[in-house]
């Protein structure tokens, strides 16, 4: 009998993921940003060919178990998907297309009743970038290195499991099960980084050093929603950037802005215990508005963040609640 599954990450560039003068070619048109991806995935090839995503790692395997349930084969049967980067100058519109480098599927490890696969998928993105260097001609231009690192378990007798276990700290990516579902998503996109360390191999899975993920869950259909709210609402959304460490907001101060998290992880502690920790698309600080607009728990940025805020008296009073009633019960859970 064989079983199979699979897990499939979508790398793409959200429009929060680039700050400074790197900004200014994409906000000039010259370049683009990325929608985000749909929240069940249906129809790689059509995305592909909407230019909705840089590239994707399609991580499919399978094992073959026996009569007597003992694991007899294993393999591998994903995919690459590399995408092309598009520039305007005008009316003139220039293709570049990314190369992939080789797809990294590591030997199957095995254990008593499961097989553990590994695939790294990336290569070089489409459009060619300024790099300094110490000597002449001082700059060169080279096209840096994306890539993601997927593991699948499949067991004899048990579900699936999977995880992002590295990444390059730039685009953006997205994990979806075996369903299609959205699961989980990188916390951090780190432009600064990337674009100091990925121009060469040296640096990446193909020179033996992957970058661990920083992985987060997904937000909820409410959060989408009221995340639409904070950044197109009647209030223009006011942005903050922390540093690791840095507090948002502390409990018992006074307040009552709401936060979306943009880029970055946020942990929430209340009463000196640390209860859960809350990644991009996450809204926070509703609870102030419902319970005397004094903060009940403490932000703090688990990384680099950068965050948008607007008055939490724009939403919808039974909306706060609900989002409250589930934060509660998820905190409880993480906490405890």
């Amino acid at each position: 009998m064989r079983r199979e599954s699979s897990v499939t990450a979508l790398s793409w560039i959200p429009s929060e993921a680039i700050t400074g003068v790197m900004r200014i070619p994409i906000d000039a048109g010259v370049g683009h940003y990325d929608q985000p991806p749909p929240g069940e995935l249906t129809d790689l090839a059509a995305l592909l060919a909407a230019d909705r995503f840089r590239f994707a790692n399609e991580l499919r395997a399978w094992i073959e178990v026996d009569g007597r349930g003992e694991i007899t084969d294993a393999g591998y049967s994903g995919r690459a998907w590399m995408g092309a980067t598009t520039l305007k100058l005008g009316a003139l519109r220039y293709r570049f297309q990314a190369v992939l480098l080789p797809e990294l599927q590591r030997e199957p490890e095995r254990g008593d009743g499961w097989v553990r696969f590994s695939q790294t998928v990336g290569g070089r993105t489409g459009a060619p970038m300024p790099r300094t260097i110490s000597r002449p001609p001082f700059v060169l231009w080279l096209a840096p290195l994306v890539w993601t690192t997927l593991s699948l378990t499949l067991h004899v007798d048990a579900p699936a499991e999977f995880a992002m276990t590295g990444a390059s700290p730039f685009p953006r990516h997205w994990v979806y099960d075996h369903a299609g579902q959205l699961a989980i998503k990188s916390g951090l996109t780190d432009y600064a980084e990337w674009i100091s360390r990925s121009f060469g191999t040296e640096h990446s899975p193909w020179g033996d050093e992957d970058s661990p993920a920083f992985v987060t869950a997904v937000e909820t259909a409410l959060e989408r929603d009221l995340s639409t709210q904070l950044m197109h609402g009647a209030s223009k959304p006011t942005y903050t950037t922390l540093q690791a460490g840095e507090a948002l907001v502390r409990q018992g101060d006074a307040g009552s802005d709401v936060f979306l998290v943009l880029d970055g992880v946020i942990r929430v502690d209340r009463d000196g215990e640390q209860l859960a920790e809350y990644g991009p698309g996450a809204i926070l600080g509703e609870r102030a508005q419902l319970e005397g607009g004094i903060r009940t728990s403490t932000l703090v940025a688990v990384t680099p963040c950068r965050v948008a805020s607007v008055p939490a008296a724009q939403f919808d009073p039974g909306a706060l609640t609900e989002l409250a009633s589930g934060h509660r019960r998820e905190e409880a859970t993480q906490g405890g």
